[in-house]
């Protein structure tokens, strides 16, 4: 089986990840005992992608997976976007962030916002990039235990609960990274 590597240390979203590639040998930043920061300094989703990618692949030279997701609030004109894990200053910090989003929106009346998820697959050939996306609105306070980052403040649209309301199957049935990924599945399976 082929090996490859998901550049992350963020347990959550390797499950996530993993899940819907049930097939591929995936081995995560910690399982490698890799712990070093990688800045994430794009000023896109796909450039903070690549960069993760590339850094990782340089160092193993194993095809590398890696993902950049941003919130993109509508009426904040597309933040806190690419900024979404450092939106509050600490990055991962994500009661700080929500905190600071629902904080800019209260009294708001559109709370309309998408995720969005660009997953960069790296090897020694090409660079290649994956989109998802998942349109809905922001609640005004927390809901749900589940999930991580703004999941519990996002409704996705035909929904009347939180991502952090869903379990794990039904959240990957329409995440915007589920989305990202399956595209990858695709091509993976060509």
């Amino acid at each position: 089986m082929n090996k490859y590597i998901l550049a992350s240390s963020n347990n959550n979203k390797v499950l996530e990840i993993q899940s819907k590639l049930p097939n591929l040998n995936l081995i995560s930043l910690s399982q490698l005992g890799y712990h070093q920061e990688i800045i994430e300094s794009g000023l896109t989703l796909e450039e903070n992608a690549l960069i993760k990618s590339k850094i990782i692949f340089e160092k193993y030279h194993l095809p590398t997976i890696s993902d950049d997701t941003g919130l993109e609030v509508k009426c904040l004109n597309g933040a806190p976007g690419v900024l979404s894990a450092r939106y509050a200053g600490k990055h991962g910090d994500a009661e700080a962030n929500i905190n600071k989003l629902l904080k800019k929106l209260k009294g708001a009346r559109n709370r309309d916002a998408q995720f969005r998820t660009v997953i960069c697959l790296k090897t020694n050939l090409q660079e290649l990039f994956f989109e998802g996306f998942v349109a809905g609105r922001i609640a005004t306070d927390y809901i749900g235990k589940r999930g991580f980052g703004y999941d519990p403040i996002f409704i996705p649209h035909g929904y009347n609960k939180t991502f952090a309301e869903m379990s794990l199957k039904e959240k990957n049935t329409i995440s915007h990274r589920s989305m990202a990924v399956e595209k990858l599945a695709i091509f993976l399976k060509k």
